[in-house]
């Protein structure tokens, strides 16, 4: 690696020792300058092996570190430790190599602390690698480093030639503050690209404390440091890469499930915005029964994952399952069938009452009574006209009937009186035509819902896909239950849910929390063209039922109401007519 030392010492150590050494050997003390040599050799066998552990642990502590924003600040923490400096900068080249952006800044003297993970923002400006004519900018010197490679050991920034100072000189000026000595050096990754620079500033002697120049030793260590930084950085970046990719992936797949149905689009955002929600408010439960759960950072990534993808099997399922509103609907509603069936039976009822009154006069036209209609043909005609206005009237009334069983939850009655109009036939053109098909009456038996048995074997079996498609991808370790979360939402804690029946000792909390979620937002959602948004009242009452009925848990349902979600959430995704309760109103 090039370097670049505007006058950096060799070390006053050594020095001391050859004069010693020369003395010795002047005055002919060859016994004494032996154990000198020797005692001089261990003792800087001694200081490279301990620079060799320091290493080897550093190594170690940046390698086990993916947190960024700690690895950041541990990089300069290390950094100055090694070489007894009093501040130091950390330097990232930003994606589009135009320029070195601030990402750590420490000061022990001034007593700062700024970026990474203190939570205290740099607000300094970009470095730019780069001058207004597209020149390279070598007047600053970390951007020299970063576009030269080299390392730059400076004994006083005030005396140094070739580079412009005067941020740092402001910067004295203005805190009192000292700059002196100043070690650059550039981070390279494992491509030999340039990725960072590291700066230290100010090396102290470590018996008087004074600044001093840093000197060939120290740099030679930090340079060895920045290398390990420099793979440890770029294993970070690469994991953190990796994870803004899986991440970018699985909502872009969430995003294609909903965009397969104009119904549900954006029920998996607000089924992850209502899990998540839940969680946080798990993990400040102080005194409930979630008291003694917290929730780990990984943990919670778990379940946000699982909460993305715990929809991934319907992109397997059909639209038309998938979208059905109504019991008749299919690729297309088919009440718009048994409307023209029904008006087919009022038009054959029509031409059977025109039929008829024709017949009567025809009749009495015969019998010489058409000019002036007697007595009999008139209640004739007025008995047939009443009969086919009570047809026609009995008709529309089957039809209204039959149109309303499309949506409506089923009693015994209704379904009683569905069963004698499809045994039903009307006459058509001289053949019996149904009143309705035998698939219709199937449909329209439905008690509660959409779906016949069938079609909701197909909705279920989402949640299997769901199992068999996440257990293919190998997820990490810290993740690996994504797949069993996902597809459990719609277990049941009686062991009447899908897809494997489990029973209450079985699903894991983070199952319990999605199936409150994916209720909550299926009940409350407004953006279902075919139904009323619900009120949040009366999906309260109905989460109550389930949960009396051992369907979801008693505790999340308790929390979810306690802990202010509920409303929380009502009051960013549902419409203020909707919102008919206030807080600390949900029931007992």
């Amino acid at each position: 690696m090039d370097e670049k030392t505007q006058g950096a010492p060799g070390g006053e150590d050594c020095g001391g020792v050859e004069a010693r050494l020369a003395s010795l050997a002047k005055d002919g003390c060859l016994d004494r300058l032996l154990d000198v040599v020797r005692g001089e050799a261990r003792r800087q066998a001694a200081e490279h092996m301990d620079h060799l552990k320091q290493l080897a642990r550093i190594g170690l502590a940046l390698s086990g570190q993916t947190d960024m924003d700690r690895l950041l600040e541990m990089i300069v923490d290390e950094a100055r430790r090694l070489a007894f400096a009093d501040a130091g900068t950390l330097y990232i080249v930003n994606p589009e190599r135009s320029h070195l952006l601030f990402v750590i800044l420490q000061n022990d003297t001034m007593n700062t602390r700024m970026g990474g993970a203190t939570g205290q923002a740099i607000s300094l400006p970009p470095v730019p690698l780069f001058c207004d004519d597209g020149g390279e900018n070598h007047a600053h010197v970390s951007a020299h480093v970063a576009l030269s490679g080299e390392i730059v050991n400076i004994p006083d920034v005030y005396e140094a030639q070739g580079f412009d100072f005067t941020g740092p000189r402001r910067y004295d000026q203005a805190t009192g503050y000292r700059s002196k000595s100043m070690l650059v050096i550039p981070m390279r990754n494992h491509e030999n690209e340039i990725i960072g620079v590291l700066q230290l500033l100010n090396a102290k002697d470590a018996a008087s404390g004074a600044v001093r120049p840093f000197d060939r030793e120290r740099e030679d260590l930090v340079a060895s440091l920045a290398s390990q930084a420099a793979v440890a950085l770029t294993n970070a970046q690469l994991v953190r890469d990796l994870k803004t990719l899986l991440d970018a992936f699985i909502r872009s797949i969430a995003a294609a499930i909903d965009a397969k149905s104009p119904y549900t689009a954006g029920h998996i955002s607000r089924v992850v915005e209502l899990t998540m929600l839940i969680a946080e408010k798990i993990n400040q439960d102080q005194a409930g029964p979630f008291k003694d759960v917290r929730l780990s950072d990984a943990q919670l990534e778990e379940l946000s994952l699982a909460a993305w993808m715990h929809d991934v099997g319907k992109i397997v399922t059909p639209e038309h399952v998938v979208d059905k509103s109504t019991k008749l609907e299919a690729v297309f509603d088919r009440c718009e069938l048994v409307k023209t069936r029904f008006r087919l039976f009022e038009q054959a009822a029509a031409a059977g009452y025109h039929a008829a009154c024709a017949s009567l006069r025809e009749t009495a036209a015969n019998q010489g009574d058409c000019a002036q209609p007697g007595e009999a043909l008139a209640q004739s005609l007025a008995l047939a006209k009443e009969r086919f206005e009570t047809q026609a009237a009995a008709l529309r009334e089957d039809r209204e009937f039959v149109l309303a069983c499309n949506t409506a939850f089923m009693d015994e009655g209704k379904l009683a009186r569905l069963r004698d109009l499809a045994a039903r036939t009307f006459p058509v053109d001289g053949e019996d035509v149904p009143y309705l098909t035998e698939n219709e009456l199937y449909n329209l038996s439905i008690v509660k819902g959409t779906l016949n048995a069938e079609e909701r074997a197909v909705i279920e079996n989402h949640a299997r896909i769901t199992f068999e498609m996440l257990g293919r991808l190998p997820f990490p370790k810290r993740l690996a239950k994504v797949p069993y979360f996902a597809g459990s939402h719609h277990e049941k804690l009686d062991g009447t849910g899908y897809p494997n029946h489990l029973t209450a000792k079985d699903v894991p909390l983070q199952a319990r929390i999605l199936a409150v979620a994916d209720i909550f937002e299926a009940l409350t959602a407004k953006d279902r063209p075919y139904k009323k948004p619900m009120p949040l009242s009366q999906a309260i009452k109905i989460l109550g039922f389930m949960e009396k009925d051992k369907h979801i848990d008693a505790d999340v349902l308790r929390l979810f109401y306690d802990s202010g979600a509920c409303l929380e959430y009502a009051a960013k995704q549902l419409s203020p007519e909707q919102i008919d309760i206030a807080a600390g109103q949900a029931p007992a």
